[in-house]
């Protein structure tokens, strides 16, 4: 019996291999295809620090990082796993929020009280092509200017390997591990193009934030588990719960 990750790559092989540690046999199909956008640099931009809501974001830029006076800046970022990104890209101050764009939002606020930023001060976002939230606006009602960059889109994939689908139909997956709303609803649309649909929502559906559980949910799935912190760790303990309660 195998846990399913649906994670795009290449965190989903990270994921697979702390899963194997646990002691978890896994399979892989990621839901979502990293491609990257061009980034186009304005030279005479002066920021005051960087926002990032996803590893990916730097992922999409870190070929064009090197010697930019960009890693000179504060970065912001939306958890841990996002600021040991940054940290690889070559930043040198970072700090983390605690998962999710609403404690971001709230961190970087907390900077402006403690007079670290400067209101009106001008931050550059690095962002996906869609997001969940609106973050940018949030923080310009609190009167920071925000100048978002697209680096990168996730491109759903359509279609579950062969060995996932065969592993479906001989009731050899466990449990499915879910990281966000675009997976989900793409591997939903996977599971029914292949007709594995009614095995894939039978099992337990092990969700990161309660908003990708939603997805699921609203699917026909009734055994779905909710990490209690949107967070990986938290993720690998809903999924303990769900099948070793």
């Amino acid at each position: 019996m195998a846990v399913l990750v649906t994670r795009p790559h290449p965190d989903d092989e990270t994921t697979a291999a702390s899963l194997r540690a646990r002691g978890f046999d896994v399979l892989r199909a990621p839901m979502l295809r990293f491609e990257p956008v061009v980034f186009h640099d304005d030279m005479n931009a002066r920021y005051s620090a960087v926002i990032v809501t996803s590893a990916n974001a730097l992922r999409g830029i870190e070929p064009h990082l090197k010697g930019h006076r960009m890693l000179e800046l504060p970065l912001f970022a939306v958890g841990e796993h996002t600021a040991a990104a940054a940290r690889r890209a070559g930043f040198t101050h970072v700090v983390s929020a605690d998962g999710n764009a609403a404690n971001l939002r709230d961190l970087v606020l907390a900077s402006l009280k403690a007079k670290e930023l400067q209101k009106a001060s001008t931050l550059l976002y690095l962002a996906g092509a869609e997001f969940a939230r609106d973050l940018a606006s949030e923080l310009e009602e609190s009167g920071f200017r925000v100048v978002t960059h697209t680096t990168y889109k996730m491109i759903p994939v359509t279609s579950l390997p062969r060995e996932t689908c065969d592993a479906f139909a001989a009731n050899q997956v466990e449990a499915v591990l879910h990281y966000s709303q675009r997976s989900a609803r793409a591997f939903l649309d996977a599971a029914r193009a292949a007709g594995v649909e009614i095995s894939a929502l039978a099992i337990p559906q092990c969700c990161i934030s309660a908003a990708v559980a939603s997805v699921v949910r609203d699917a026909g799935a009734t055994q779905v588990v909710v990490a209690a912190t949107p967070d990986e760790n938290a993720l690998f303990e809903a999924l303990e719960r769900a099948l070793r309660p």
